[in-house]
């Protein structure tokens, strides 16, 4: 029988040895042949995707005039986060929607809501019709600004909790502002419920039309949605076999109406990003993107813009970011929605327990529901998480942000580490507002230390210099030896 010489410990013979270190030279090479292949390919590939867009440089035209204050919503520009993306060897993308006339992506889903009710003979300007919603503030703040633009009121309910700033600014937009106590959804007195109560009752009042000023209700008008509610103050209600001459109609069309819009149940969120955010980021990165990340609250934007971006590269990679108290993280990831901080006597507010405003929620709307076939994983991200990254970013790249586009951020992180990406993948996410309308709680180091919330930029460090999952399978695998007999 003839054993192997390395079962004695002795030494390969020198043609053994050539022929070994032959076969190592040539792997070596195949696989650095294969490697170079497919980065030529790759980039091939890219360059080719670029080529089907038509070149448009961020510049001032002397021949583009938009047409008043909604003429200026979206086509945000896509700003690359300089420190993250060096730190972590990826491009990270921002949409930097807090360049819209309001303030915040929010722009995008008010006008749009308008706009479909005026479509759809719903709403008509300047007829002294008023517009209600129920919001923490961002989207009331839109609204606002949209409504003064085409002649309508609005007001807005809100949770007497959110940052001071959004309740002055839209005071300063002339909206009527009613502040009331966080609730669940299941109160009639929470914020939402009672913005749909206060349009289902507008113009109801005595009135001297009316004999003896005695109370009358105003009519609802039918509508293809659920969710939308309107309601006339005309006499009689509109019937689906009434039938009216041009005057009467153009009379009917011309009394004061309330408006219910309802961004969370309203499908018209949905297809502002679906029709407007979506397709921009596809142009703006002529295709080449492998991930979103976004918050949600209502769920339009990455339903809409999830959506759109997966029907163009179905391997998108959808991340949610989601804030403390928030339900949606186990949503995603378990099926339930039920967070931690839920438990009886340990929330700071109703609603959700964070200092993150514009983000998160504990019940699933409709729009969010359109988000949860192509969302691809789910991450949590703390208040302290949040608070470190918005100072970090001010130190590093100049941005001043607000409190959920720093959750997005953070989120953008975890998401390269999990997949263990370095080599130039691009990941977007929405940069939803500035950070001047959180002075009051999220920028206030005095409010953050009452609520035990550290301000320590060193969390965003640590973040960053964490060895990525494929990396802790690199260090977690045994190293295989020759062992002696």
């Amino acid at each position: 029988m003839h054993l192997s010489a390395f079962a004695f410990g002795k030494l390969p013979s020198k043609s053994s040895s050539r022929f070994l270190l032959y076969g190592v030279l040539v792997g070596l090479a195949l696989s650095l042949t294969t490697t170079s292949v497919i980065a030529y390919y790759q980039e091939r590939k890219r360059k080719r995707a670029e080529l089907a867009f038509e070149p448009r440089p961020i510049e001032l035209r002397s021949d583009e005039v938009v047409k008043g204050v909604t003429g200026l919503i979206g086509n945000t520009p896509l700003v690359r986060i300089n420190s993250l993306s060096d730190a972590l060897g990826v491009e990270i993308l921002g949409k930097a929607e807090f360049m819209n006339p309001g303030g915040s992506v929010k722009d995008r889903v008010a006008l749009r809501m308008i706009e479909d009710a005026e479509e759809r003979g719903l709403l008509h300007p300047n007829t002294g019709s008023r517009i209600f919603e129920g919001t923490v503030g961002s989207t009331g703040i839109s609204i606002a600004t949209i409504a003064r633009a085409k002649g309508y009121e609005a007001t807005i309910i809100m949770p007497d909790d959110v940052a001071e700033e959004k309740v002055k600014a839209l005071l300063a937009l002339g909206a009527t502002v009613e502040r009331v106590r966080p609730a669940s959804i299941v109160d009639k007195k929470q914020f939402v419920n009672l913005a749909r109560d206060r349009a289902k009752n507008f113009g109801s009042g005595p009135d001297s039309a009316h004999p003896s000023n005695e109370k009358y209700r105003a009519h609802l008008i039918p509508t293809a949605s659920s969710s939308v509610l309107v309601t006339t103050t005309a006499d009689e209600a509109l019937a689906d076999e009434m039938l009216m001459d041009p005057y009467e109609a153009r009379e009917f069309a011309m009394k004061p109406r309330g408006f219910f819009a309802d961004q969370f149940e309203n499908r018209s969120n949905f297809y502002a990003h679906y029709d407007g955010t979506g397709p921009e980021i596809w142009r703006q990165t002529s295709g080449w993107i492998d991930a979103f990340v976004s918050g949600a609250g209502t769920g339009g934007t990455i339903a809409g813009t999830g959506q759109y971006l997966k029907s163009r590269k179905k391997d998108v990679f959808v991340a949610l970011a989601d804030p403390e108290g928030s339900g949606l993280y186990n949503k995603v990831k378990h099926g339930v929605m039920f967070d931690r901080k839920e438990a009886e006597g340990t929330k700071r507010r109703h609603q959700v327990d964070t200092v993150v405003e514009g983000i998160g929620i504990n019940r699933l709307t409709h729009n969010f529901e359109l988000a949860l076939p192509i969302i691809d994983d789910a991450f949590r991200v703390t208040d302290a998480e949040a608070v470190a990254m918005s100072r970090y970013l001010v130190h590093n790249d100049g941005l001043f942000l607000g409190s959920s586009s720093a959750c997005n951020l953070v989120t953008c992180i975890k998401l390269v580490k999990m997949m263990g990406w370095g080599s130039g993948q691009r990941v977007v996410t929405i940069l939803c507002d500035s950070g001047n309308r959180h002075y009051s709680k999220f920028w206030n180091d005095d409010y953050l230390a009452k609520a035990n919330i550290p301000v320590d930029t060193g969390i965003i460090d640590r973040l960053l210099a964490e060895p990525s999952r494929v990396q802790h399978m690199i260090s977690d695998t045994p190293t295989a030896c020759m062992q002696e007999f």
